[in-house]
């Protein structure tokens, strides 16, 4: 029974705790957001069929979407995910290389708000770059498109379409990331003088906390939020990850980021819009043309893409040809 009860906790977590971004208390914030926005932009209709329209919600989309949170959910309840989140092991690992004989050890001190704040942001930057290179690889990256695709073949969007995600999706991304974060912590261990202490709200770290807070939600939504031209080559703007999910030309390998959009400034992937865009979502070929829905069902979601990328696979093994493209032409 105490198992039992474990794993529903467990299970609840995403809804009552704060480390997913759609658990009740963030949704609630974004609800207030969202309000704020309606009312600035004028009452055309009322409230709730602006905020929650029936194309939206009752699409056949989203429903694969619920279905696609559930199995994704029951597998990291379950521990499959366990083994590709080793950052701790890696921190250790870096943290016992740098102290070894030679080095000196000046012994433990506490950690002052100055330490808090610089291991709060530190992994944060982090993170949010392993996050960039890993979108940015799936999308360029042939034989993983495939799994990446079954996020952008969401016709609609709504807050649930950030679990639209492929299991190998998760596995490649939390592989980067444990792997550079670890090595972060590890060196943060080691300046910091062998402790490490974050700044949290609920057990999450701050950033996620406000960044999840002021309208991460808006991001997979169809209320479209812009932070201006400014702002936008600092910090990526729901509606800048809106277009991402565009089937325009123009927008394709756009906007990769999570947080932040400096890594799509320096690398050459910013897009800005100058006002708000008509905007159709899904996938398209090279030429913009939409594809039909390639993952109508659970099913074809957690199955297709590993025939897709196997193909993709044995193409990359022949002659070079033109490079990936966001929604590679099949």
């Amino acid at each position: 029974m105490d198992r039992i009860a474990e794993l529903a906790r467990a299970f609840a977590q995403p809804v009552i705790g704060f480390d997913l971004r759609f658990s009740l208390f963030y949704l609630g914030a974004t609800v207030l957001l969202a309000f704020l926005i309606w009312l600035w932009r004028g009452q055309r209709s009322s409230f709730l069929v602006w905020l929650l329209p029936a194309k939206v919600y009752l699409h056949r989309s989203n429903l694969v979407d619920f279905k696609l949170f559930l199995a994704n959910h029951a597998m990291f309840v379950s521990g499959i995910f366990g083994p590709v989140i080793f950052a701790p092991a890696i921190a250790y690992l870096v943290a016992s290389a740098l102290n070894a004989p030679g080095l000196g050890d000046p012994g433990p001190l506490a950690p002052t708000w100055i330490d808090v704040a610089i291991a709060t942001a530190a992994i944060v930057v982090a993170t949010d770059f392993c996050k960039y290179w890993a979108h940015r690889l799936h999308h360029e990256t042939r034989f993983l498109w495939p799994f990446h695709a079954v996020h952008h073949s969401a016709e609609v969007l709504t807050p649930l379409t950030l679990a639209r995600a492929h299991p190998m999706e998760t596995v490649v991304r939390n592989l980067i990331v444990s792997i550079v974060v670890g090595l972060v912590q590890g060196l943060l261990l080691f300046l910091l003088i062998g402790e490490i202490d974050i700044l949290t709200v609920g057990g999450a770290n701050i950033l996620y906390f406000l960044f999840n807070l002021l309208g991460a939600n808006l991001r997979h939504s169809h209320i479209w939020l812009s932070y201006g031209y400014v702002a936008e080559h600092i910090f990526i703007s729901p509606a800048q990850h809106q277009i991402h999910h565009s089937v325009a030309v123009e927008h394709h390998n756009k906007n990769y980021g999570s947080i932040f959009a400096l890594w799509d400034w320096a690398f050459g992937t910013l897009y800005i819009p100058d006002a708000q865009e008509d905007l159709t979502f899904g996938v398209s070929n090279a030429a913009g043309d939409r594809i039909e829905q390639p993952h109508p069902t659970l099913r074809a979601a957690l199955l297709a893409p590993f025939a897709e990328s196997a193909k993709a696979f044995r193409r990359s093994r022949r002659p070079s040809g033109p490079s990936a493209v966001k929604h590679p032409a099949e």
